[in-house]
């Protein structure tokens, strides 16, 4: 019987820190190896707690298009210290239901240069209506199952934000289980990550009914300038269920992706996901002029971003993702 891919990533870093053999210090999913749900945790293959700390490219069809490629996730590993990145697909008609061949692929150069880099990587379907284009998210989803089903690197995140008004019995539920059957006729063990009602903020409704699949996580999305106290309150509620999250997105600043950096909401959410170990990944790499952005307007699409080329919240981001494993240790 072959070896479930969490012994084989044990005997990997075995391999790598034996004496004589190479010293370089192995990527993080070669130390990690496939990521799992463990109660309300996310681990690693030796059963150990693992909270990621990286950065979410921006709209693949917009403002971020130039900045899918390997130089950048390149970047984001060796000068942010980045766990992971991850691919929003974008999913309006300019993206990938006008253009699936050119979104597709920029897509997967993130992943490719990811999986090259040995870092984790979310693929995400970056929709506020998929549940309207769920044989859409299905096709797309197994053929990445396909491609990619067999790394350890890789994640499916199935539906960024559903909108308000969409409810998780009638709505969010029943897209997630058809997905989720989709990906795992293929690939049965890789991580999946379920949007939650209320642009991914409504964690608790989803603790109450949740999804009945294996190695499943569900989203929590906050932006420093606009969510506070009562949705870490949402979020303790849905965990102390048992539900598994996973902060897909943050942002330091409000919602609309405008208004000043919030330092120090931002600090105390830093906290609360270090309190609670989850991994999350900052809102976002592309360009335009608006705060969210990492980056400012005309920056190199070849990662090496100085001060200068980084605003508020790319130099606020960089040094909470770049300190993520040493602050997280000190829990």
């Amino acid at each position: 019987m072959p070896y479930p891919r969490r012994i084989l990533a044990l005997l990997a870093a075995a391999l790598l820190l034996s004496p004589g053999l190479a010293a370089a210090s192995p990527g993080i999913v070669t130390q990690h190896g496939l990521l799992r749900v463990e109660g309300n945790k996310l681990v690693g293959a030796d059963g150990q707690a693992v909270s990621l700390a990286g950065v979410s490219f921006g709209w693949s069809q917009w403002e971020a298009a130039p900045y899918y490629n390997a130089k950048v996730v390149n970047w984001l590993q060796e000068d942010w210290k980045a766990g992971l990145v991850r691919a929003a697909l974008g999913l309006d008609p300019t993206g990938y239901l006008g253009h699936p061949a050119r979104e597709k692929a920029r897509v997967c150069a993130v992943v490719d240069a990811a999986i090259a880099a040995d870092l984790y990587v979310l693929i995400d379907w970056h929709d506020h209506h998929a549940n309207e284009h769920t044989a859409l998210a299905v096709a797309f989803f197994q053929e990445m199952a396909r491609k990619y089903g067999h790394r350890a690197n890789v994640m499916y995140e199935i539906f960024n934000e559903p909108i308000k008004g969409l409810t998780w019995a009638r709505d969010v539920k029943p897209y997630a289980e058809t997905v989720i059957a989709a990906i795992r006729a293929i690939d049965p063990d890789n991580l999946i990550i379920v949007g939650t009602p209320n642009w991914s903020q409504d964690v608790d409704v989803a603790a109450a009914d949740p999804i009945k699949a294996e190695n499943i996580a569900y989203t929590l999305h906050f932006y420093a300038g606009t969510h506070k106290q009562e949705l870490r309150d949402k979020a303790v509620v849905a965990m102390n269920k048992g539900l598994p999250l996973f902060v897909t997105e943050w942002g330091t600043c409000d919602a609309s992706g405008a208004g000043p950096v919030d330092v120090e909401s931002t600090r105390v959410w830093m906290e609360f996901m270090r309190q609670w170990q989850l991994s999350h990944c900052n809102w976002a790499i592309y360009d335009k002029a608006e705060t969210a952005a990492i980056i400012v307007p005309g920056a190199t699409a070849q990662g090496g971003w100085t001060a200068k080329e980084l605003t508020a919240s790319g130099r606020l981001a960089r040094e909470w993702v770049r300190n993520w494993a040493k602050y997280s240790a000190a829990r």
